[in-house]
């Protein structure tokens, strides 16, 4: 499997999902089930690179920027928070994903965090969606332990990041924030500050 491959699996279950793709907040959310659904689709080597590729973009967008982006748009964000955060804005699609990573004030205008901003009724991160390959796993092999070892075999042998890349600097720090996400901070920060 190949990234566009990868790629094309989130657009479909993106275009399944119809009105309901870009917000992860509803309690009945359709995305991590189509998704699932569209996981089964393949062969278990298959789900196996799947992952890897998740893992692989979500590296990617370890960047401190984009970590900020998410303190400010959810009211803080660990680092669970922000596997989460990485993985529900991978199901918002190539172009919002990679617009994001590169320039992390892009958000901004996305639908869902102008809802946050005004209502907090909205959410991006989606943490059941990282285990949408091992459910798919399972169902077909009926277990999970080869997926554990599989997954763990992969990881071992990739180039992760230790820490978070790009410049970080205090999200609290209302004038520098202004300043790095300018959009964002007109969403979320008082005009006071």
């Amino acid at each position: 499997m190949d990234v566009d491959t990868w790629w094309d699996i989130i657009e479909r279950a993106r275009k399944a999902a119809g009105g309901r793709a870009g917000d992860r907040n509803p309690p009945d959310d359709p995305m991590v089930e189509i998704l699932t659904g569209l996981l089964l689709e393949l062969e278990p080597a298959e789900i196996i690179a799947f992952e890897r590729i998740h893992i692989r973009l979500q590296d990617s967008a370890y960047r401190w920027p984009l970590w900020n982006a998410a303190q400010l748009i959810e009211g803080g964000c660990g680092d669970d928070g922000f596997m989460d955060f990485r993985t529900g804005l991978m199901l918002l699609g190539r172009t919002t994903f990679t617009r994001a990573v590169a320039d992390p004030d892009s958000l901004a205008g996305l639908p869902v965090v102008v809802r946050m901003s005004r209502t907090g009724d909205a959410w991006i991160g989606c943490e059941d969606a990282s285990y949408a390959t091992r459910w798919a796993y399972e169902r077909i092999q009926g277990e999970s332990d080869s997926f554990d070892d599989a997954v763990t075999a992969v990881v071992a042998v990739m180039d992760r990041p230790g820490k978070p890349v790009g410049e970080n600097w205090d999200v609290n720090d209302q004038h520098e924030t202004r300043r790095r996400l300018p959009r964002l901070s007109a969403l979320f920060l008082d005009p006071a500050g």
